[in-house]
């Protein structure tokens, strides 16, 4: 079996659980996934099965999207409701601030890590530092939030929701733990579901249970080629895709590409006539390049 199924992560399973779960479901060993969900998030999980797992190395930089609870007044060790408070405030605010504030994390913004993550330092995840009582200094790195909204505010409980879209390596606690500061008080997270990723959003993904009964995965795998969608794609001949799952190159004057005015550098969707995927090209110096192939 080679594709992707997409996941809805329930709470309390680690992304390695779903994978141990669903290596049972389906008889198949070779199974990985497309980016980690904390035990205490649920939502999109895609997985990648047989010769979709050669896709991992090249999802590294794909946005998500994610639905976040917070409370306001109280400041945990982890930035989370599931942590040690440190610190407490009375002070109250309104759903109008909140909005204003929220512009502050549009667009580029600099995040320190939370101590409490899988960020390394010197070889040693912050987490493990964390749970020894370290804290050591963290590098600030550039991430981006495309859009951010308050969903939802209670002014009694000072508890709400935000809705975030953003880059890779976003901290949703930190955006929650920064908008507090902004606000003049403490926040944390609440709850977490990440509503997509890697293309995927919820419409696509199954629940766990459900996925672990089936006999039958026809339903619910996806194509490799469906990760690569927001590439172009080009279609070659019989022989032009002999050539090309054998490894060789291609004069992009001899393919449909003289059409398509492809820049140096752009990757395609590689499609023989009978629109089988046979993996990803790459142009250079005139010549369409194995990026990676996936035919089996």
């Amino acid at each position: 079996m080679n594709g992707i199924i997409v996941i809805n992560k329930p709470m309390d399973f680690t992304s390695f659980d779903v994978v141990a779960v669903m290596r049972r479901a389906t008889g198949q060993r070779k199974i990985g996934h497309l980016g980690t969900l904390d035990p205490n998030a649920t939502g999109v999980l895609p997985l990648v099965l047989g010769n979709a797992t050669k896709a991992q190395d090249l999802i590294q930089n794909h946005d998500k999207g994610y639905i976040a609870g917070f409370k306001l007044g109280t400041k945990t060790d982890t930035l989370d409701i599931w942590g040690k408070p440190v610190a407490k405030s009375n002070l109250s605010t309104t759903e109008e601030k909140i909005v204003e504030n929220l512009e502050k994390f549009k667009g580029e913004i600099l995040q320190t890590p939370p101590m409490y993550s899988a960020v390394q330092v010197d070889g040693k995840r912050l987490y493990d530092l964390a749970r020894q009582g370290k804290t050591v200094e963290r590098k600030q790195r550039a991430v981006t939030v495309y859009s951010i909204q308050l969903l939802e505010f209670d002014k009694g409980t000072q508890s709400g929701k935000i809705e975030v879209n953003c880059s890779k390596g976003t901290y949703i606690r930190t955006i929650i733990d920064d908008l507090g500061e902004a606000l003049g008080t403490y926040a944390v997270m609440t709850s977490l579901v990440r509503t997509s990723a890697c293309g995927y959003t919820l419409s696509d993904a199954v629940d766990l249970q459900s996925a672990r009964e089936m006999t039958d995965f026809s339903s619910v795998i996806k194509s490799t080629e469906s990760l690569f969608m927001n590439y172009r794609y080009v279609k070659i001949s019989e022989a032009q895709s002999r050539r090309f799952s054998n490894g060789g190159s291609l004069d992009t004057q001899r393919t449909a590409l003289q059409r398509l005015s492809p820049s140096e550098g752009e990757i395609f969707r590689v499609k023989s006539a009978d629109e089988t995927f046979l993996g990803l090209g790459i142009v250079k110096s005139s010549e369409l390049k194995i990026y990676k192939l996936f035919k089996t």
